[in-house]
């Protein structure tokens, strides 16, 4: 069984001297439109007229699923490993994103079916070689699910203890874009056809086989859409990375961090946290607006407005990585810039 956790939305007492902090900047009121709301969010998260962004940290989450040998994917589940090593040798979009922008990065194997040798960057949590083929059965047990959670739980934990303030989510799993779109449908509840893309490249007919497939596992778990209770649909339709995701988002925000979520997979995996604890959300920066056609319906569930919209579907945490930069400058506009006051400029009459 999960342990309970305490997310509440911080204090709203702060907020209006926040926005009176940004009001006096030497700008007219709004003109630097969503870094204006960026910056309020981020004093609002650490309770402080001062907000200081401190050893930032990515979480790249890998995990297999057993429906990817199904064919819901343009890509062989081999590739899952394959690219965990690229990430652990340095040469993956992610890698290059996070050097650019000052972010240390963690490659966690949440389930992936391949045995990795030790090495520095990489976090063991395997809970085991991949999820069950979530067509026929559940993709997980509740005891896999709970392990999931609490692993994940557990490393944010450790950073923060650590003293980073800042954790941003990736992903990387075969298939996982299949169990993001059934997550997506029950839990809005928009229609299922409408949450399916064509995740790693799928052709017309790789696209309508991935609907069938997934009207399959939908019909087989039989939850209602909309209203599935969001650890009965984890445990159907997950996938390892995903839960665990959702655990170590869950322990971030009790702890107070900001959450830099990625697309549409780590998106989904910040729903099904949201929806047991929707508090959640204020910790959460959305940092872009995935290609794929069910991030729309988990954006508007949330009620987030991501940051970019670049065409981007990749994963990784790459578009997480590439919005970092912009709270960075939220948070410096915040702290340093001068004020009407300050810089003897007057003000609007």
């Amino acid at each position: 069984m999960v342990p309970p956790f305490q997310i509440y939305p911080p204090d709203p007492a702060l907020k209006p001297l926040l926005q009176q902090k940004i009001d006096q900047k030497t700008k007219p009121l709004g003109a630097l439109g969503r870094l204006e709301a960026l910056a309020l969010q981020a004093g609002w998260v650490q309770q402080s007229l001062t907000p200081v962004l401190q050893a930032p940290h990515m979480l790249v989450f890998a995990g297999d699923h057993g429906a990817a040998r199904a064919g819901v994917s343009a890509y062989p589940q081999d590739v899952t490993w394959q690219m965990v090593e690229n990430f652990l040798a340095g040469g993956a979009a992610i890698n290059v994103f996070c050097r650019t922008n000052g972010l240390a990065l963690s490659v966690v194997d949440a389930g992936v079916a391949h045995d990795f040798a030790p090495r520095a960057g990489l976090v063991q949590a395997k809970v085991a070689a991949g999820t069950a083929n979530f067509i026929a059965t559940a993709a997980m047990s509740p005891e896999q699910r709970d392990t999931a959670l609490e692993r994940g739980a557990e490393m944010a934990r450790a950073l923060v203890t650590k003293g980073c303030n800042v954790l941003g989510f990736g992903e990387m799993g075969i298939g996982n874009t299949a169990a993001a779109a059934l997550l997506a449908h029950v839990l809005t509840g928009v229609p299922l056809s409408d949450c399916v893309g064509r995740g790693t490249g799928l052709d017309d007919a790789g696209l309508g086989r991935k609907r069938q497939l997934l009207i399959q596992a939908a019909a087989r778990a039989g939850l209602p859409a909309g209203s599935a209770e969001p650890l009965t649909a984890l445990a159907e339709f997950g996938g390892f990375e995903i839960a665990m995701m959702a655990g170590a988002m869950l322990a971030g925000a009790e702890a107070g961090a900001l959450l830099l979520i990625d697309g549409f997979i780590v998106s989904a995996a910040a729903l099904v946290a949201a929806r047991l604890h929707p508090a959640l959300v204020d910790y959460c920066v959305f940092g872009h607006r995935s290609a794929e056609p069910g991030h729309a319906a988990v954006l508007a569930a949330l009620d987030a407005q991501p940051l970019l919209d670049l065409g981007l579907r990749l994963g990784e945490g790459t578009g997480a990585a590439l919005a970092y930069p912009l709270l960075q400058a939220a948070v410096a506009f915040l702290n340093d810039m001068a004020s009407f006051e300050s810089a003897g400029v007057a003000e609007k009459s």
